[in-house]
């Protein structure tokens, strides 16, 4: 027997550079804005986990701590970008089987505490020995799917102004002015053919979403909220030699079997959350999702089908490019906004009558795999 998960509540803090703050201060606000959310007392809780990359050892226990959720189960969960959305998977997946009514789900990530600069990746790696980093793995990308299909650099460009149009309207956003696709050209070169504003920024920040199941919601007289209406953590393939990098096949299959899971079909979302970490990412998962087909993802930009008032909204938060980055944070972050979006509280940046969301976060730079973890989310209004 399964049981129906619901999320009832969500909070975070604006995403930014929070230099003075630790984990804890990061989190520690959003957890209890999300329980006072949620009405409910943190006896109800029966777990709690949390996903970091950087925050060291026993990160949610010095966390709950500070508010006295203690003696349940705390689990921290690292899965590089994946982190929150793992830790919300695993979270589902105990409501769901029946082992508990009650989770609080937590994403925070300090990444201020580096100076700056790319994300470090494991030096036991063959490829980081040799120097790649993520903007050099995705300028490949973009420059592979460029000469292949109809792209251009300008339509690059153009994932980074709607982001920012779209981050221009929301308070927890960490950059929020619009710019133009001249802006976006001009800006510092990073990674031929990216540009500093075709790559998202690194930052600090936490999100936090409660889960339950449908007789706890019942029984604490908690809010509606959203359905969970399919779950899917992947692994990636191995796979050593030639790999076709504008097919990210771990992406392709998690929405395969999150579509399969909750019944239905790309064509009745109303808003996708995605993880574009380079402006590039953002057509290559137009097409894993199958909103179009291979190598013709530009043409929803270009005729704006992906912004509000077209076919389905990505990123209406602003996504990573405008919100920002907090590796461990993100993928909670974007269950916050599919939460507001279906629950009609996302002010200026509403989607009308959106009732299907999905989430969507990869993680990890490794050498033979495509990505190291995905993680798709899908939730109905409930």
């Amino acid at each position: 027997m399964t049981e129906n998960v619901f999320v009832i509540s969500a909070a975070m803090i604006p995403f930014g550079k929070h230099r003075s703050s630790s984990y804890v201060g990061l989190g520690v606000s959003p957890l209890i804005d999300a329980l006072q959310g949620a009405g409910i007392q943190k006896s109800d809780v029966d777990a709690v986990y949390v996903g970091h990359s950087y925050g060291g050892m026993m990160t949610g226990q010095r966390i709950t701590k500070e508010i006295g959720l203690g003696t349940v189960p705390t689990v921290n969960v690292d899965n590089a970008c994946s982190s929150g959305a793992t830790a919300m998977h695993e979270a589902w997946t105990a409501i769901n089987q029946g082992l508990i009514d009650v989770a609080v789900v937590i994403g925070v990530e300090k990444l201020t505490q580096f100076g700056g600069g790319a994300l470090p990746l494991s030096p036991e790696d063959r490829e980081v020995k040799q120097g790649l980093i993520m903007p050099a793995v995705y300028a490949m990308r973009a420059t592979r799917y460029l000469y292949e299909s109809e792209a251009t650099v300008e339509d690059l460009a153009r994932v980074s102004v709607k982001a920012r149009r779209h981050g221009a309207l929301n308070p927890f956003a960490q950059f929020r002015k619009e710019v133009t696709v001249e802006e976006v050209l001009a800006a510092r070169p990073v990674a031929d053919p990216l540009t500093l504003l075709m790559c998202c920024p690194t930052g600090d920040g936490a999100a936090v979403v409660v889960l339950a199941s449908e007789r706890a919601r019942a029984r604490l007289g908690a809010p509606n909220g959203m359905r969970v209406a399919a779950s899917v953590l992947h692994s990636g393939q191995v796979e050593e030699g030639f790999r076709d990098m504008t097919k990210p096949e771990i992406s392709y299959q998690s929405a395969r079997d999150a579509y399969a899971q909750a019944g239905i079909g790309p064509e009745d979302l109303d808003m996708i959350e995605l993880h574009d970490a380079f402006s590039i990412a953002e057509l290559v998962y137009y097409e894993a999702f199958g909103l179009t087909e291979k190598h013709s993802a530009v043409a929803l930009l270009r005729d704006g089908r992906t912004t509000f008032g077209g076919d389905v909204v990505v990123n209406p938060s602003g996504g990573l490019l405008a919100k920002g980055h907090p590796v461990g944070a993100s993928g909670v972050a974007q269950i916050a906004e599919a939460f507001w979006q279906l629950t009609d509280q996302a002010g200026a940046r509403q989607i009308e009558d959106a009732r299907w969301a999905l989430t969507h976060v990869t993680g990890g730079g490794t050498a033979g795999l495509d990505h190291g973890a995905c993680t798709i989310h899908i939730f109905e209004a409930a």
